[in-house]
């Protein structure tokens, strides 16, 4: 087990050498690749969203797709679709996989696409297969889907559905670099205009599929179980919290899909810390990430410029272990 967080941490050391100021985006990947789970990430144009996912692409063991999302895009175009060939034997049938048959896909504006298009991601993410002409066919045991939006274009974008944003297991909001970072950002891309130096490190999914077995050894306490489920009822039943802001803002609670993912990243977070129990502070660094897309605010808190940040923030305030 030691040997596999030391490939993780490794990992992490290669990607952190091409990618300045976005640790937190990092981590958030790494974990959603740990526990089998998809992940959202929003954030402004060029904050090294692409680059990470094709960076994370090179380094394990696996093939990689890319989807740009449009407007006119089809189902087809992403789940593939039944062909028809002509040979000697005559004109069959035959199915042409589509770019989401890969190991890791790049689901680039995902919210520029249409809803049928968005229904076909959605059992790819959920069942794990594609179906096409009543026949499934399975998709790789090693399956992650990144999904990129941008949070200020709103002109020929589609609002993802809440059934489709509950299948994320995460969704990290990417900011922009410090001034210090946009040094480095410079320096690095300068240095690359010559020579792209290869990362050093690449994980097997041999290894990958290890480490996921491993880190659901860690334990995790009856309190802690009941922290978790006391973060989660406190979104559905803000009345029990009448000093704070939720009564006023939340007009939606968190789904069971949220106890079930607030528990396995913190398991994932303490295993990659080097840990074999849960602590408090694991679940409360997880949960900003896990409930940001799972609950709803009503009109006023958009009018007053609460966001869902606020509501975690708060809850963690109010909620004791």
């Amino acid at each position: 087990m030691d040997a596999l967080r030391q490939e993780f941490a490794d990992l992490r050391s290669s990607l952190h050498e091409r990618l300045v100021g976005q640790e937190a985006l990092l981590d958030s990947l790494l974990l959603a690749l740990l526990c089998n789970g998809h992940i959202l990430l929003e954030g402004y144009p060029g904050t090294a969203k692409t680059r990470l996912v094709k960076l994370l692409g090179q380094s394990i063991e696996g093939s990689m797709g890319r989807i740009q999302f449009t407007p006119d895009l089809l189902p087809s175009d992403v789940s593939g679709a039944e062909v028809l060939h002509q040979d000697n034997a005559g004109q069959h049938l035959s199915f042409q996989e589509g770019p989401i048959f890969n190991h890791l896909v790049l689901a680039d504006e995902i919210n520029r696409a249409p809803a049928k298009v968005q229904s076909a991601l959605l059992e790819a993410m959920e069942e794990r297969q594609v179906t096409v002409a009543g026949k499934s066919y399975p998709l790789p045991e090693v399956f992650l889907v990144v999904a990129t939006q941008n949070p200020i274009e709103q002109e020929g974008t589609y609002p993802l559905p809440e059934a489709q944003l509950d299948r994320f297991l995460l969704k990290a909001r990417i900011d922009y670099p410090s001034a210090e970072d946009e040094l480095n950002i410079i320096r690095m891309v300068r240095s690359e205009e010559d020579s792209v130096p290869a990362l050093r490190k690449t994980m097997s999914q041999e290894h990958l599929l290890a480490a996921r077995k491993a880190f659901q050894q860690v334990h995790i306490a009856p309190a802690i179980e009941q922290y978790i489920v006391n973060l989660v009822m406190a979104t559905r039943h803000v009345d029990l919290y009448p000093e704070s802001q939720l009564s006023a803002y939340l007009q939606l609670g968190a789904s069971p899909r949220a106890s079930i993912a607030l528990d396995k990243c913190s398991r994932a977070k303490a295993w990659m810390a080097g840990r074999d129990h849960v602590l408090p502070e694991d679940v409360a660094s997880v949960l900003p990430e896990v409930f940001a897309h799972r609950i709803q605010l009503n009109y006023r808190a958009q009018a007053e410029s609460y966001t869902s940040a606020d509501a975690c923030r708060e809850l963690l305030e109010q909620v004791l272990v």
